[in-house]
């Protein structure tokens, strides 16, 4: 009977430790400042240039013939 307790608290241990480093955050952790020191005002937009996409590499249907005979 004690083997079920384990499997069966676990949930309950897991949200305690959530709950428990939550509380922890909000109350012990000092708070953030409400303007960062170093911010810079505004960031630049930059656009990304859109990723290329490789090249699938053409099979030669000889190629592909012999290798569907294997």
């Amino acid at each position: 009977m004690y083997v079920l307790i384990v499997p069966a608290s676990t949930p309950f241990v897991l949200l305690a430790a959530v709950m428990g480093l939550s509380w922890w955050e909000d109350r012990i952790l000092p708070a953030p400042s409400a303007e960062p020191v170093n911010a810079p005002a505004e960031a630049p937009l930059a656009l990304a240039a859109p990723a290329q996409l490789a090249e699938i590499p053409l099979v030669e249907p000889a190629l592909a013939r012999e290798a569907a005979w294997r």
